[in-house]
């Protein structure tokens, strides 16, 4: 996992949740693709979530330079959405609020994020 990319303490995550401020969607955004690179390890899609920022995930192959093979885009309200089961994968999809193209890029197994307090 990047060094840039970390889990927050889970009473930081509470709070982030609570407020939304742009710093705090900054916190959930990183917190969330931390937490997506521990359950899907690997480098065989690359998760954007600009201007915040993007991880690869998911085993298979490895993606080593240029543009990956596998890229899922979306703004950070989507991404929070979908971290924390208020949107689904496929209506997400569906409505244009993701961006997916390769394979492996259907995320729906790994989602949501949000952990039971």
């Amino acid at each position: 996992m990047p060094a840039r990319l970390r889990r927050a303490d889970p009473a930081e995550v509470a709070t982030a949740l609570d407020r939304r401020t742009p710093a705090d969607e900054r916190l959930l955004t990183k917190h969330f693709l931390a937490v997506l690179s521990e359950r899907a390890p690997g480098r065989s899609v690359e998760i954007r979530v600009p201007p915040y920022a993007a991880a690869q995930v998911v085993a298979g192959i490895r993606h080593t330079r240029g543009t990956p093979p596998a890229v899922v885009e979306t703004d950070p309200a989507t991404w929070l959405a979908l971290a924390t089961g208020e949107l689904a994968w496929g209506d997400a999809v569906a409505a244009g609020r993701v961006r997916a193209s390769g394979e492996r890029t259907d995320l729906s197994a790994h989602l949501p994020l949000l952990e039971a307090p």
